[in-house]
């Protein structure tokens, strides 16, 4: 059985005939009856009485007809189907990302990417950096967000395309004193608990904030480790403690809690985007785009604040 037999069976049953099923496909009716006549043979028997006028289906026909239609409406979905996942118009989208991202330019991305692609389903994945590769190897995610401070070793099956650059600001309670300040010296977190995260063994960010505040001279004592950023922030919010961020993280954050500048920190945190090299993704090509484009807008925006 092939799908051109099928379909023309259909189309008869449809039409009434096979002369108006074939005024309707652009062929001759020989070319629909010798087709019908071949799915007969292949099948074992009759699918039309044609003793009786009009023609009328048999047993078998009545059988064939109904599932033969959901047969044809499956294979145009798929034709339909294969040609977005093709184009880049349909199919699904992991993106795998720091949580510290949520704060930036991830959400106004992800809902512009829904507009430009609404048939995409969008999976949106909080993994760390450190964890990244891995997932994309595995196919879990299709891109990686990331975020490092320090040095970061390549992995040679992975694409990096770096998107900015973020100074690194202090977090802190509005009620500490030090809050008063316009600015802040990194020794100047020697006076206050020190919240560390992201609380994972595998984890390269809170070590590197760590000793990037040693060698700018300060001692901070870690009186918390979060798992997270979110809970970081609640815990600065709460009075316990201060932290350190991303510039872009104060980006549309919570408003108990203070962010100052950090006198004499050179290091930025480094936001990049993580691929599997030599395996096109058009979807993720198209979301990048979207990310680069928004991040110019908002980079800009925040160096017009300062």
């Amino acid at each position: 059985m092939n799908l051109r037999q099928l379909r023309y069976f259909c189309e008869v049953v449809d039409a009434g005939n096979a002369n108006a099923a074939a005024l309707k496909l652009f062929v001759a009716p020989t070319a629909i009856s010798m087709q019908i006549s071949q799915l007969e043979a292949m099948l074992g028997g009759k699918l039309f009485d044609r003793a009786s006028r009009p023609m009328t289906l048999t047993p078998l026909g009545r059988f064939v007809y109904p599932k033969g239609k959901e047969l044809l409406s499956d294979a145009g979905r798929l034709v339909e189907e294969a040609k977005g996942m093709a184009s880049g118009s349909l199919g699904w989208l992991s993106i795998g990302f720091t949580r510290s991202m949520i704060f930036s330019v991830l959400p106004n991305a992800v809902r512009e990417m829904k507009k430009k692609f609404p048939k995409v389903q969008i999976d949106l994945i909080e993994t760390l950096t450190e964890h990244q590769a891995e997932s994309l190897r595995k196919g879990g995610i299709h891109l990686g967000i990331s975020r490092t401070i320090g040095d970061f070793e390549d992995e040679l099956d992975m694409a990096y395309t770096p998107l900015f650059s973020d100074p690194l600001i202090a977090a802190l309670p509005p009620q500490h004193p030090l809050a008063a300040r316009k600015s802040l010296k990194a020794a100047d977190f020697n006076n206050i608990t020190f919240i560390s995260y992201p609380k994972d063994p595998n984890s390269l960010f809170s070590k590197h904030a760590l000793s990037l505040l040693e060698a700018a001279g300060a001692h901070p004592r870690v009186g918390y480790e979060a798992k997270e950023i979110h809970t970081a922030l609640g815990l600065v919010a709460a009075g316990l403690g201060a932290t350190m961020v991303g510039k872009t993280v104060a980006m549309n954050n919570r408003t108990d809690v203070c962010f100052l500048p950090i006198q004499g920190l050179k290091t930025n945190a480094k936001v990049f985007a993580m691929r599997k090299k030599n395996e096109p993704n058009l979807l993720g090509d198209a979301f990048l785009k979207i990310l680069q484009a928004q991040l110019s807008s908002s980079v800009n925006r925040l160096n017009r604040a300062d």
